[in-house]
């Protein structure tokens, strides 16, 4: 595995490095030896932020964790990306994909792991898509007290989606590329 380390608001010191590697190197043994894994530290007011994304074949792993200590969310993420790994190895066994991005065996780590429910779709709506401006399209969200809302964009006429953020009063806007 590959390493790429970046902090944002903080300086990423040796010991930072090598405690990141150490602990990520325990999934070595999973991946194929040139995957990158992309490491962002980041400190806002008293919150230590630690994201770790991990580019495979058709999807990406990704966790992130917040903690008082940078140190502790390092020891957090890693169980954060193990249950990830569990849960797209059990849809790659449910679709029988071919070309893993995976070592042979990821079977052991699945027992380890504590085993989550399945993910089960329990509603299906269906309904027309207004157009509207993406600014429009957030203030229906909050009308309707959603997080995010669909929506025919009236510029483009594309299908786009507005959210909400975790930053209080901001919104963002996906755009697909077909």
């Amino acid at each position: 595995m590959r390493f790429i380390i970046t902090g944002r608001n903080i300086d990423v010191t040796k010991a930072l490095r090598e405690k990141v590697e150490s602990k990520l190197s325990r999934l070595d043994k999973l991946f194929v030896d040139d995957t990158e894994v992309y490491v962002t530290m980041s400190v806002e007011k008293l919150r230590h932020i630690l994201e770790v994304t991990i580019p495979i074949k058709g999807s990406v792993i990704r966790a992130e964790v917040q903690s008082e200590d940078m140190y502790t969310a390092i020891d957090e993420v890693v169980d954060v990306v193990e249950r990830q790994l569990v849960k797209h190895k059990k849809k790659l066994n449910n679709r029988h994909k071919v070309d893993s991005p995976f070592k042979e065996n990821l079977n052991f780590l699945i027992t380890d792991v504590e085993e989550e429910e399945e993910m089960k779709i329990v509603r299906s709506k269906r309904f027309a898509l207004k157009p509207m401006y993406p600014e429009d399209a957030c203030l229906e969200m909050e009308l309707l007290g959603h997080d995010f809302f669909v929506f025919r964009n009236g510029d483009t006429g594309e299908v786009n989606v507005v959210y909400k953020r975790k930053k209080q009063g901001t919104y963002g806007l996906i755009e697909p590329e077909f």
